[in-house]
């Protein structure tokens, strides 16, 4: 069984990986059929047309309405410290629990498994605490479980020992959170599409069990998931958490909740909002305030300058300096928000900085 421990050293681990990567592929094969082919064949079942649609299928509940169905498959990704832990944990309780979350509800309390491959269990406490106060209800010990791994060894999720290691504990969950993979999947290569072939069974294969599956992962530089499209490929939700324009470090948890992917339809609850982490009314724990995204002042200087206004015009309407205006008229060429062939109107003798000729 694969386990991750801390003390093992880069070379060691590389020495490992790749040790365990020529080994894994004799138990793949292993597990390929040998039955005879017309067995095989009786083994997979096939729907006619007429029989699915006479099938008396449950309608799909939700387990966080409307953004994670029963059985969902679902990610969360922001850079790092972009609060996606605070966001999982606020998750995993309000679904435990059968509380809201932001403009999320839970409809009735289900039963929730955290794995966390990161943080110190201290810290886990403290915030677990404080979200926990901040709800202001019970949640039932058997609701909320948590594998950190600053208090066992965790199993390494992208192998096949590390997946059954976990079933045990996945019986009668209807929810699984796993923060993140980098942590807890550290077998393979981020953009290696190939070494989520594993993961991407497992979690389909709990899917067909019934349990829903939210993956916490960080973004990359292009404020995407980071590494490989694929794992988004059988995802039902994808959330992508960006700071404001205006985020300072002092404000803490803040941040853009913006729907990068949905199989079902959100409505109003799919257009992106703002959210922040406050101290609850009664000064017991942390809540969260949700608002309506303000419009950037760069959304609104790239509307003012496709309409043909100048530098100097849009510095007095937005209250902002003239090399402001500018700095921003560059910044929506570059970010495709402004054709390089809106320029201000003539007469202006401005260049791009603001300064006057």
């Amino acid at each position: 069984m694969t386990f991750r421990h801390s003390a093992v050293d880069l070379y060691d681990r590389l020495k490992i990986a790749f040790t365990r990567g020529k080994q894994d592929l004799r138990p793949r094969y292993s597990r390929m059929p040998t039955k005879p082919q017309e067995e095989i064949g009786r083994m997979l079942q096939t729907l006619g047309i007429d029989d699915l649609l006479t099938m008396e299928i449950p309608q799909r509940e939700l387990l966080l309405d409307p953004i994670l169905p029963a059985k969902g498959l679902m990610m969360i990704h922001a850079r790092r410290g972009g609060s996606k832990t605070f966001l999982a944990l606020a998750i995993g309780l309000a679904v435990a629990s059968g509380t809201s979350v932001l403009r999320w509800s839970a409809p009735k309390a289900r039963r929730v498994l955290y794995l966390d491959g990161e943080m110190t269990l201290i810290d886990l406490q403290k915030r677990v605490a404080s979200l926990k106060a901040g709800l202001g209800v019970n949640i039932r010990n058997d609701h909320f479980r948590l594998l950190a791994a600053d208090h066992t060894d965790v199993p390494d999720l992208a192998t096949d020992a590390g997946q059954r290691a976990l079933d045990p504990l996945l019986e009668g969950m209807d929810l699984l959170i796993v923060d993140n993979i980098s942590t807890l999947c550290w077998t393979g290569s981020d953009n290696d599409a190939g070494s989520w072939t594993m993961m991407q069974e497992w979690i389909l294969r709990l899917r067909r069990r019934g349990i829903a599956v939210l993956l916490v992962h960080h973004s990359g530089k292009s404020g995407e998931q980071r590494g490989t499209s694929r794992r988004e490929d059988v995802l039902d939700t994808v959330l992508g958490l960006r700071r404001p324009e205006d985020y300072r470090p002092q404000a803490g948890a803040r941040f853009e909740v913006h729907v990068e992917k949905s199989r079902g339809y959100f409505g109003d609850a799919g257009q992106p909002f703002e959210a922040s982490l406050v101290s609850a009314p009664d000064g017991r724990g942390l809540t969260w305030a949700a608002e309506d995204l303000k419009r950037s002042k760069l959304a609104e200087a790239a509307a003012l300058f496709r309409s043909g206004v100048t530098i100097r015009a849009v510095a007095a309407e937005l209250g902002i300096a003239r090399s402001s205006a500018g700095r921003l008229r560059q910044k929506a060429q570059e970010d495709g928000l402004l054709d390089s062939d809106d320029e201000p109107e003539a007469g202006g003798g401005e260049d791009e900085s603001g300064t006057f000729h």
